[in-house]
């Protein structure tokens, strides 16, 4: 079958949206399909249509469907699409929700954040990751603890910077970012915060075996997202069994499950600062979030992925569940 891949994220562009069209692409290339991703539909037919970003993708959504009534269309769900764009725009997010044949959520509480009319049509591919190679070469006189991801207002990535701030002298933790600044404004910040915070540095944009070396080295990772479709991150540090420490939003614990004991209140440093603390001062509790992590890696492997995304294109294909806009 010819697929074409549509991504709002250019080639070469290390987003979650571009790593996820780049993946998908090699896991239905082995199922024997042919997949081509573009960051503009140019009007050519194929035989099913994927679509990353509701709201990013809706002119894209509409010309396709127009020119291919009969083609079936899958709308991936990526995150800002549920959690911002729906609200602020809701006609053309809803509309291409409502073009959609299937809809895919990437984690497992997205049927409660969307209409409920899309529900029926909605398939569930948690997105997998390699477990990370080397050994772990920890540095055991600091608690090193990781935030990975781009700088950006939906990352709330200096939060971790900010707790730490806080923290009592006797405490050895420090706090590693890496990650692209999303703009002039966030590079500024995030060297304010390193020159001004002794237990902060920021490694900017890194690699993926630079990534998976220090995530070797550090005891714990923090994602401090307010708004998060399911990211990818969580699923590498739980295939390296790096314990995640979470902000409360329905993105990680649709991953990571209502139960995890690892959470802190968004946008909380004083929370987030006791839990840090907690991981760092009780090897019980390290413990339970490395054994909670380790169980769920089974959920983030490439297996899991690619037979998830066929029923997305079996559901698809039978097209029973399209709405009229």
């Amino acid at each position: 079958m010819k697929i074409i891949l549509n991504t709002p994220a250019l080639p070469g562009s290390r987003a979650g949206n571009r790593a996820t069209a780049d993946r998908w692409c090699r896991l239905l290339e082995q199922a024997g399909h042919r997949v081509f991703v573009v960051t503009e539909y140019n009007n050519e037919p194929c035989d099913l249509y994927i679509a990353l970003h509701a709201w990013r993708s809706h002119e894209a959504v509409l010309r396709f469907r127009d020119r291919n009534p009969e083609t079936p269309i899958i709308v991936v769900l990526t995150g800002t699409d549920i959690y911002d764009h729906q609200y602020r725009y809701p006609e053309q997010t809803l509309h291409s929700m409502a073009l959609a044949d299937c809809l895919v959520g990437l984690h497992h509480r997205v049927g409660r954040d969307i209409p409920e009319r899309f529900v029926p049509k909605l398939v569930t591919v948690l997105q997998s990751a390699d477990r990370p190679g080397g050994n772990a070469s920890v540095d055991t006189r600091h608690f090193d603890v990781c935030v990975i991801g781009h700088l950006r207002e939906e990352k709330d990535p200096l939060r971790a910077a900010i707790a730490a701030r806080t923290l009592p002298p006797g405490s050895t933790i420090r706090v590693l970012n890496a990650g692209k600044a999303h703009s002039q404004d966030w590079a500024r910040r995030v060297i304010a915060e390193q020159e001004a915070n002794p237990r902060f540095q920021w490694l900017g944009e890194i690699d993926r075996p630079s990534t998976h070396q220090l995530m070797n080295r550090c005891r714990a990772m923090v994602i401090s997202s307010v708004m998060e479709g399911g990211a990818n991150v969580v699923s590498e540090a739980c295939r390296a069994g790096l314990p995640v420490i979470a902000s409360d939003i329905s993105g990680n614990i649709g991953l990571l499950g209502e139960d995890y004991p690892g959470y802190f209140r968004v946008g909380d440093e004083a929370d987030l600062a006791k839990v840090l603390l907690w991981a760092e001062h009780s090897p019980e509790y390290l413990g339970e979030l490395t054994d909670r992590v380790t169980e769920l890696a089974s959920c983030f492997v490439s297996e899991a992925e690619q037979a998830a995304l066929l029923t997305a294109i079996e559901k698809a294909r039978a097209k029973g569940d399209r709405l009229n806009p």
